[in-house]
């Protein structure tokens, strides 16, 4: 059977300050716990910064992966959760948040309890993570962040496109706007966001049109169509 699991590796992670990877941390940590809640997820956080979360549902994966890259970029951070203000590491952290792989494929092993994940899922998704790492690299290259690995080809190919184009929306997104977009995607009402955010709701439905969440629904909602018809 088919299973999924989604590696992340936020970006950038260094050019926090002590209390920035804290506050990073914890707020990591309470993401995981609310997607246990709604999808039941088992996801962890490694080393406060890399992140293994495997989804039972394989339709839900790529909802679940901009779910965790929206949050990322709106955890509130302020001015002193950053290191050195030259370093230019940070606007890569705060256009691009983390970077995400879907790993799909057969997992050997599996026992929640024990915390222990292995099979092929999980070395798909791991492997692209690994190969696209920028930590220690003399100049910083950042072109995809969303990716997926599969052991069949043809899907890969039809659905890598689909994730280069969120990947875009997602970049030019800001922190309010990516708010939005995270509790869209745990299916919330206009009015509940309004209310948790503390803002009206017409200023909701700008955030929500001006980061482009019609295109976003659509492309998870095709990517739900094409894996329950491959199933």
């Amino acid at each position: 059977m088919m299973e999924a699991v989604i590696s992340g590796d936020v970006i950038a992670s260094t050019s926090l300050s002590d209390s920035g990877r804290n506050k990073l941390e914890v707020s990591l940590r309470e993401m995981l716990q609310t997607l246990q809640q709604k999808y039941n997820v088992y996801g962890r956080l490694i080393k406060g910064d890399y992140l293994e979360c495997y989804v039972p549902e394989l339709a839900n994966a790529f909802r679940i992966a901009l779910a965790i890259k929206s949050f990322v970029k709106s955890i509130p951070l302020e001015s002193n959760d950053f290191g050195k203000p030259s370093d230019t590491r940070i606007k890569f952290f705060k256009m691009h948040g983390i970077r995400l792989a879907i790993g799909i494929g057969t997992l050997s092993r599996l026992n929640i309890e024990k915390g222990i994940i292995d099979g092929e899922a999980i070395y798909n998704s791991g492997r692209i993570i690994n190969d696209n790492k920028t930590f220690n690299k003399e100049k910083v290259v950042i072109k995809n962040t969303l990716f997926i690995k599969s052991p069949d080809d043809a899907l890969d190919k039809e659905l890598e496109p689909l994730l280069a184009l969120i990947d875009v929306l997602f970049s030019k997104c800001t922190a309010k706007q990516s708010e939005v977009i995270y509790l869209k995607l745990l299916g919330n009402s206009e009015e509940f966001i309004a209310k948790k955010m503390g803002i009206n709701q017409p200023t909701v439905n700008q955030h929500s049109t001006s980061s482009g969440w019609n295109a976003i629904e659509k492309a998870v909602q095709r990517y739900e169509f094409v894996i329950k018809n491959l199933n």
